[in-house]
């Protein structure tokens, strides 16, 4: 029987990444916010590596925070180690990347949840969608309660009809064997909408006292305190090391005898998995010219024995990952704690969507994370942060937040997903961002901090201490270029030529200097010519100087990419009035609606021929 349980102005499906994220949004932001969760023990879990960052996924992890998002901050509560990659090549792909506690962090996660004004949590299965015309108004729970609401985001991730495969054992469930979501995959395509099937997986966990590390290699993590929110103190935290080993052709022997067992190959597993996080079986059979593989043994947490095997997602029998486990250097006498699985859940092709995330078809209905086909915390944290803000502000009747690509890796995230044909798992990489060395991890807060201030979700102390930093940063950018030098200057002499850099010519200002690859901003402050001595600061300026030519290339390029974005396409615009369209673009037109001309170039299918039919046809409309 179905009751009355309330009315929220949004409720949130789902207690992952996006889920907290869209969450905390909400509820920030001053809406009445309800968030239901299969488990209260599984929010903000980490079923799969418990690491944050890297190429890409550090940026988007940077502007998560830069607009007022939790998972940077939460991340440095709980880090076990970090470290910086990419440091031999330039600040556009140079990336942070955390081992964090999974206990911890959801530990951290939930209470931040549980203290957030506004914010209800209840443990429920959310089985129904309710509409009312057009519009979301209600949400139905496996045991009847109905909740009246606004706005609904659904952050469901894998656990959609979720279905568990270890070799010929297959059952229902999602991530770390809990319940997965029936039903509401029917509600959503009694609605209308379109769903898909994807595959993901995740690899053994063994215990720490089985393994023998004097076979592999240690990655420890940076001695240099290092953090992921603006708003974190610098701490030096004690670093627990990862280790690398490798597969061995008996590794790969094993795999290829057992074949006829392995899921991937028998053609039990139906959905499409994620190319650039490959299951083991797969890399030995599409790599087989390769003698072995990289393997990373990784510590889940800073008080527990388990071990995660970075590199070896598995779905092979249970009696035959631990063969193969046990043929790797400093494995062989390994206990196993988890077996690897395969899980296929359903998604929404992300095609259904507004660059708000929310749905064409039912107003009011956002979803994030996995089920819009990505891969990754980072991606659905990202998302979820994006659909709860845009949730918030439809039920305020306030204009939406859309990031632009040459904004946030996170509008690249969204731009490729709804304007793409999403055909597996979808993984951010830095290669996707046509703008990458304006879209640093370093000035993510520079980036976007305003704009999260402007929609109400940066806090009073946030905004104290990014304002703090900025003033700081002009106040220092003035001082380097006004202060100038010339070759009758014995002091500057004297340093350029114990750094082998040229001698001056002319007259130099300081900023001028900066640009010399052999000279660091560092040197300044040694010298006692700049008297700041924040990390984040002198990192700016020293970017900002050494790069400013490329950066006003690439700004350039942007305004050129502007005029693209700013020529709007109406949303009532009928696709089969306008003649000249080759078949393949007025589909993709009709079915992705694009929302300006510059989005419409980058759906597959589309030439430049349909792109300038399309663009008469609005000129000949503005005209009448």
């Amino acid at each position: 029987m179905i009751y009355n349980a309330g009315s929220y102005d949004v409720v949130v499906v789902g207690g992952g990444h996006a889920g907290c994220e869209a969450a905390l949004a909400a509820a920030r932001m001053g809406c009445k916010t309800l968030m239901a969760t299969l488990s209260m023990e599984n929010v903000a879990l980490m079923p799969c590596n418990p690491s944050v960052g890297g190429p890409a996924k550090a940026q988007v992890v940077r502007e998560i925070d830069g607009l007022g998002g939790e998972m940077a901050v939460n991340v440095d509560k709980t880090a076990i180690q970090m470290r910086l990659i990419n440091t031999g090549k330039g600040p556009a792909v140079q990336a942070l990347r955390a081992q964090a506690d999974k206990h911890e962090y959801h530990d951290e996660m939930l209470k931040t949840l549980l203290n957030q004004p506004n914010l209800h949590i209840i443990m429920a299965e959310i089985e129904e969608i309710e509409t009312s015309g057009p519009r979301v108004s209600a949400v139905i729970t496996k045991t009847g309660a109905r909740f009246s609401c606004r706005a609904v985001v659904i952050t469901s991730g894998t656990y959609l009809k979720g279905r568990i495969i270890i070799g010929e054992v297959m059952y229902d469930g999602g991530p770390g064997n809990q319940f997965p979501a029936v039903k509401l995959s029917a509600s959503l395509k009694s609605l209308g909408l379109e769903l898909g099937r994807f595959k993901t997986g995740t690899p053994p966990r063994v215990y720490k006292r089985s393994l023998d590390f004097t076979k592999m290699i240690e990655q420890p993590g940076d001695d240099r305190p290092l953090r992921f929110s603006y708003m974190s103190p610098r701490l030096r935290r004690p670093q627990f090391s990862c280790w690398l080993t490798h597969s061995t052709a008996a590794t790969h022997q094993i795999v290829m005898d057992n074949l006829d067992r392995a899921p991937m190959f028998t053609g039990a597993i139906k959905g499409r998995g994620p190319r650039y996080c490959p299951s083991f079986e797969d890399k030995v059979v599409r790599f087989a010219h390769k003698e072995s593989h990289q393997l990373f043994i990784e510590p889940e947490g800073r008080n527990t024995e388990e071990m995660y095997i970075q590199g070896l997602n598995t779905s092979l029998p249970e009696d035959v990952q631990i063969k193969v486990l046990r043929s790797i250097p400093g494995l062989e006498n390994v206990a196993l704690i988890r077996t690897g699985y395969a899980i296929e859940y359903d998604y929404l092709p992300p095609a259904q969507l507004r660059s708000t995330l929310e749905t064409r078809m039912v107003e009011g209905l956002f979803t994030a994370g996995q089920i819009n086909g990505t891969s990754g915390y980072e991606e659905a944290a990202a998302q979820g942060l994006i659909a709860g803000i845009n949730a918030a502000l439809k039920v305020k009747a306030e204009e939406p937040l859309v990031l632009k690509r040459s904004e946030a890796y996170i509008g690249v995230l969204i731009d490729d997903l709804i304007t793409g044909d999403i055909d597996e798992p979808y993984r951010l990489l830095t290669s996707r961002a046509e703008y990458r060395l304006l879209l640093r991890q370093d000035n993510a807060d520079l980036r976007l901090t305003e704009k999260g201030r402007r929609i109400g979700l940066v806090s009073d102390e946030r905004w104290r201490v990014y304002s703090a930093k900025k003033d700081r940063l002009e106040e220092q950018k003035e001082a380097l270029k006004g202060r100038t030098y010339t070759p009758a200057d014995q002091e500057i002499s004297s340093f350029l030529a114990s750094r082998n850099s040229a001698a001056l010519k002319d007259r130099f200002s300081l900023w001028e200097i900066l640009r010399r690859p052999e000279i660091s901003i560092q040197d300044f402050v040694d010298l006692g010519l700049l008297t700041e001595y924040d990390e984040d600061v002198l990192e700016q300026l020293e970017i900002q100087s050494k790069y400013e030519g490329y950066i006003r290339k690439q700004e350039e390029q942007v305004q050129r990419f502007e005029k693209m974005e700013g020529k709007l396409i109406p949303g009532d615009i009928d696709y089969d009035e306008i003649f000249g369209l080759s078949n393949e673009a007025r589909q993709k037109l009709k079915q992705i609606r694009p929302e300006s001309i510059g989005q419409a170039l980058r759906v597959s299918g589309i030439n430049p021929a349909d792109i300038n039919v399309l663009l008469i046809f609005l000129e000949k409309k503005r005209r009448k």
